[in-house]
């Protein structure tokens, strides 16, 4: 009888749109009700206990955000870690945009191969590329020797900033190429065509109408790589040295090395809420010069 009842008004003409209004948002409610509970469990609690523990470990208070912030070697590496961050990305944008460009392009055939290009590293340790980079970048690998035999001097890539830029490009360029390429898969190139036939060349009609409709893939990649570049652990540690060291470095060496919690905690909040304070302060910039870039378009 209840299923007759509600079959009945879920049928009835005018108060059905307002009964499907009613049901609708608790059925989106328990349907998202999995994956907020996978991300309280995995990311909610444990954020929380490394901040309780950043102002309670050894004592109550902030005597470990005054420790990092009284401490240069910290707010130096802290800065290093932005900026190390800022290069990967840029980096990965040169090198993602055209490759992304070069997708939408091709045919059928080499199109999937270029996808595959892009997809085969995630298939791969993130280990097991970076110490391929290792063999790459030594003084004696692969890549001064081919210098060596083109009568070129060698270059020191190992153990410096440069090498980890490399290194760390490599693995997160797909993450740059794929938000990108989503997007300009959805542009429609008749505009280039309507633009090359009201007199435009072909490097206007790229610049001023497909650049500016590729620009959310663009800060999507931009966002996403950089993010994750500010937490990279183990392409730094094998490729870096002394000089190239990033933050996540001294948080390992607090929390496993010196069993310092309360710190390790400190330097992880700190750095997440100057990430925090980054995009926010970025997002309306890019709204605000994507919308300016459209109109222009």
């Amino acid at each position: 009888m209840a299923d007759q009842a509600l079959r009945a008004a879920l049928d009835t003409g005018p108060e059905r749109p307002a009964l499907l209004s009613r049901l609708r948002p608790r059925g989106a409610a328990w349907l998202a009700a999995p994956a907020i509970l996978v991300l309280i469990a995995a990311l909610a609690y444990p954020l929380a206990i490394v901040v309780l523990r950043s102002v309670t470990d050894p004592a109550p208070g902030i005597d470990n955000y005054v420790w990092f912030f009284q401490s240069a070697v910290n707010r130096t590496v802290l800065q290093r870690t932005f900026v190390v961050a800022a290069w990967v990305t840029l980096a990965s944008l040169i090198c993602a945009y055209p490759y992304a460009y070069a997708m939408t392009i091709a045919g059928r055939n080499l199109r999937l191969a270029l996808i595959l290009c892009v997809l085969v590293p995630f298939w791969l340790s993130g280990v097991v590329r970076t110490l391929a980079w290792v063999i790459l970048l030594q003084d004696s690998g692969v890549i001064n020797s081919a210098l060596r035999d083109l009568g070129l001097s060698p270059v020191k890539l190992i153990r410096t900033l440069p090498g980890v830029v490399i290194g760390m490009t490599q693995v997160l360029l797909p993450f740059m190429i794929l938000p990108i390429y989503s997007v300009m898969k959805g542009i429609d190139t008749r505009l280039l065509q309507a633009a090359r036939s009201l007199g435009a060349p072909p490097w206007r009609a790229f610049v001023q109408v497909y650049v500016p409709l590729s620009l959310p893939g663009v800060y999507a990649g931009v966002i996403i790589v950089f993010i994750l570049s500010l937490g990279f652990y183990i392409t730094p540690a094998l490729l870096g040295g002394p000089r190239s060291i990033m933050l996540s470095s001294l948080v390992q060496n607090q929390v496993l090395s010196l069993l310092n919690w309360g710190r390790g905690g400190a330097m992880g909040v700190v750095l997440l809420v100057a990430t925090f304070v980054l995009l926010a302060i970025a997002a309306p910039l890019m709204r605000r010069k994507y919308a300016s870039t459209s109109r222009k378009a």
